[in-house]
């Protein structure tokens, strides 16, 4: 299973693209968050992802740097199948907030002929805490990560032996999550910026983490290998190695902090 980072930044970011990724296994593909809008497009070009490969889709909440670019998504889907050159079924999951915004928008955005497709090729699933879908063939749990700036879901999929991998969203995720995180082989935290830069970027009053917090966290939950993702913009070029470097006094398994377009294979 390939994981490729299509975007790494925070909301405002513009040096780089907005936080979402993408599992990639036999030539199917799960797309986690779009980002702010139809750039989701070129990442997935830059990145070779076919479009016509996904099948699933999960939105962790209804932020425009998240869902915008699912709505191009979706557009596209709709388009092609009313167009004839796309056949296959294409399912969006997300908590109660994001289906209620995803059908309020689609329903007034799309043409009728788009609209109308909606539940018919392309449903929009609600998803409840705790609640176990199949995607990529592997059991995928959601689940509330206690947010409290906006109601966010993250998610936990099971790998090989008895392993799995968790993506708890871009806020703190709740200690009342533990359960679900804890002994990941693959853990992928938000963190806003360094420790040493908080006074600058303020991450807290944003409800976001440090570098430090992220790995504390990861260090604490027993984690093999920590992505850190969803971050300032201003550092780009050194960001890779000032994270690392933070994140290793706290945090003693294998740190990665990729940029936009980056691949890592997870087993």
């Amino acid at each position: 299973m390939k994981l490729t980072m299509l975007g790494t930044g925070s909301a405002m970011a513009m040096a780089c693209y907005n936080t979402c990724f993408s599992l990639e296994e036999d030539g199917r593909v799960f797309l986690v968050d779009g980002g702010g809008g139809s750039q989701i497009f070129e990442q997935l070009k830059k990145a070779r992802i076919d479009w016509h490969s996904i099948r699933d889709i999960f939105v962790t909440h209804k932020h425009m740097d998240h869902i915008l670019g699912v709505l191009w998504m979706v557009r596209l889907f709709t388009q092609s199948i009313h167009g004839g050159s796309f056949a296959e079924e294409v399912r969006v999951y997300g908590h109660r907030e994001v289906i209620e915004l995803l059908r309020y928008l689609t329903s007034r955005l799309l043409v009728p002929e788009q609209a109308q497709i909606i539940g018919d090729k392309v449903h929009l699933i609600q998803v409840q805490d705790g609640e176990c879908r199949q995607i990529l063939g592997r059991d995928v749990t959601f689940f509330d990560i206690r947010s409290e700036k906006a109601l966010q879901f993250g998610f936990t999929m099971a790998l090989a032996g008895g392993k799995k991998l968790a993506c708890c969203g871009d806020e703190p995720v709740s200690p009342r999550c533990e359960r679900y995180i804890r002994g990941s082989r693959w853990l992928m935290l938000e963190a806003f910026c360094l420790y040493a830069h908080r006074d600058r970027f303020k991450p807290y009053e944003k409800h976001h983490s440090t570098v430090k917090d992220a790995c504390c966290l990861a260090q604490a939950m027993e984690a093999e290998n920590l992505l850190l993702y969803h971050t300032e913009d201003q550092n780009l070029p050194d960001r890779k190695t000032l994270y690392t470097r933070e994140g290793r006094e706290y945090f003693c398994g294998n740190i990665f902090v990729p940029d936009d377009l980056e691949s890592i294979e997870l087993e």
